[in-house]
């Protein structure tokens, strides 16, 4: 064995022959043939030799596998020798150290070539050339590596905050951002955004957002739907810089939700992705979410704050964070399917699901009756939106439960449900007694059309031709759906569930979560 240092004459010497291989070497520079496996491939061409190019701990990085002599090799990859020279009477080899970037001796790969006749003077100057190239290849792709984990990092970091602002959990979100966004959720209030262009141009939209917003805003990749990006804008210009990218950009669209306190992100989405549905309609290919009249506007807001704190009572014995993130989880579990909403805050479909069983056990209520559904949406969103019940200002106690019954029995939200309900007695297709019977099977298709006596399909049919009539998404659940099902119980169309105590078998608060088998 022999080592070279870096600077032999051999490995700089320039050849004054046959220089069409300088051509071709250089070549390997262009744009389109950086690849240190092409460039490897062609140097076992050029000088008739098998060659292996290895990373420091032996993996093969390109060409074919040689048996090398593992204390040689093992000196290279560690600097010790540069070079070395090996011949066992059968063959020629040489190994060389390509250096790793950064301070170190030791190297970043090691290049072994072996060819049956010794190594003359061009092939000793093409071998040379070709690690200053391979070298230099081989600190472009880390470096590109480097940058690629560095924006997943990032990515991953941002996706974090807005799962942890998902579970309002707002204080936490602002201590993580601070570290590389200063500044960014220094406000109390923010409006979120929802992108949507195909999932192959996604990575290149979410960089057009983080490009247009400044750092304004948040910018995360959708976990839930691939063709979504996200964007929780604090500052007032987010919403003007994105649409002007939107203009820019074909096939994109754009909803966003009013202002929110930051602790209703989770609204702000919901809200944000339902005026999305409508951006896909008009010409601007931009909504933002309808402030129209809901029935919530419609009832005496002390008497419906009381209301949904006595139906949320029985979680008020948990530790504050638990119920916090038990009812962060419920209230996107009611508005996106389980799968979604664990994808959103970065948890299992199970854990989704057990929280929400909990949250049904501690309620009395069963969430898979839609009536139920939308009482306790009710519920969670008026909590939501005017806080915990506050006991101060002379309340004696703890609120005493209004009857549902009560609450929806007023003339305003009476003539607020006939009228979206009565929009549908215009189809001569009975749409409002084929969406009776699909709520009250709690959206099953096949079950409406077995009462019905009418094909499933009918029942698909009438229940999307009843959406654009009353300007609300229904086979996507959620938000529109509910209110639907609330005018429903108004008018007598559903029977108002009993949202009531739990029964036997409530699991103990303080009892962590359980996978759930279904």
């Amino acid at each position: 064995m022999a080592g070279r240092p870096d600077g032999d004459p051999a490995f700089q010497q320039p050849n004054g022959g046959d220089s069409a291989w300088a051509q071709e070497l250089l070549d390997q520079l262009r744009p389109a043939g950086r690849d240190p496996r092409r460039l490897v491939d062609w140097l076992a061409r050029t000088v008739s030799a098998s060659v292996c190019l290895q990373d420091d701990r032996g993996g093969l990085l390109a060409g074919e596998w040689l048996p090398l002599d593992s204390a040689v090799f093992a000196d290279v990859a560690a600097g010790r020798v540069s070079a070395a020279s090996l011949d066992d009477g059968a063959r020629h080899v040489r190994l060389v150290g390509i250096r790793r970037p950064g301070p170190g001796p030791g190297a970043g790969a090691v290049l072994a070539v072996a060819r049956p006749e010794p190594f003359d003077r061009r092939a000793t100057e093409i071998l040379g050339r070709t690690v200053g190239i391979l070298e230099l290849l081989l600190r472009e792709r880390e470096s590109a590596e480097s940058g690629r984990r560095l924006r997943r990092a990032t990515a991953d970091l941002r996706l974090a905050i807005l799962q942890l602002l998902m579970v309002e959990d707002t204080v936490s979100a602002r201590r993580v951002a601070a570290g590389l966004w200063p500044g960014l959720l220094e406000q109390d209030s923010a409006r979120v955004y929802v992108l949507e262009g195909t999932a192959a141009e996604r990575d290149r939209l979410a960089d057009a957002c983080v490009d247009a917003t400044e750092g304004r805003a948040l910018v995360v990749r959708c976990p839930a739907v691939d063709e979504h990006v996200i964007v929780v804008g604090p500052s007032a210009d987010v919403g003007e810089r994105l649409r002007s990218l939107v203009a820019d950009r074909r096939g994109t669209f754009l909803g966003g939700s009013p202002r929110q306190r930051l602790a209703l992100t989770a609204t702000a989405y919901g809200q944000a992705v339902t005026a999305l549905a409508v951006a896909r309609f008009r010409s601007d290919r931009y909504a933002v979410y309808a402030a129209r009249t809901r029935p919530a506007r419609l009832i005496d807001p002390a008497a419906l704050r009381a209301w949904a704190a006595a139906v949320l009572r029985p979680l008020d014995q948990l530790p504050h964070h638990v119920r916090a993130e038990l009812l962060a989880t419920t209230r996107l579990g009611l508005e996106f399917t389980a799968v979604n909403a664990a994808k959103v805050l970065g948890v299992s479909r199970n854990t989704v699901r057990a929280r929400m069983d909990r949250v049904a056990a501690l309620l009395g209520a069963d969430l898979s009756r839609l009536p139920v559904r939308a009482v306790a949406h009710a519920a969670l969103d008026t909590e939501a939106a005017q806080g915990p019940y506050d006991l101060s200002g002379g309340a004696p106690g703890p609120p005493t439960r209004a009857r549902l019954t009560e609450l929806l029995g007023t003339s305003a939200l009476r003539s607020w449900a006939e009228g979206l309900l009565g929009r549908l007695d215009e189809d001569g297709r009975d749409l409002r007694g084929t969406l009776r019977a699909w709520t009250g099977a709690d959206a099953h298709a096949e079950r409406a059309a077995q009462v019905l006596g009418v094909h499933a399909q009918t029942v698909r049919e009438h229940v999307r031709a009843a959406e654009p009539v009353l300007e609300r998404r229904l086979t996507a659940g959620g938000t529109d759906l509910y209110e639907v099902v609330l005018a429903q119980l108004v008018t007598g169309e559903l029977p108002v569930p009993d949202v009531g105590t739990p029964g036997p078998g409530t699991p103990n608060p303080d009892q962590p979560d359980s996978p759930v088998h279904r």
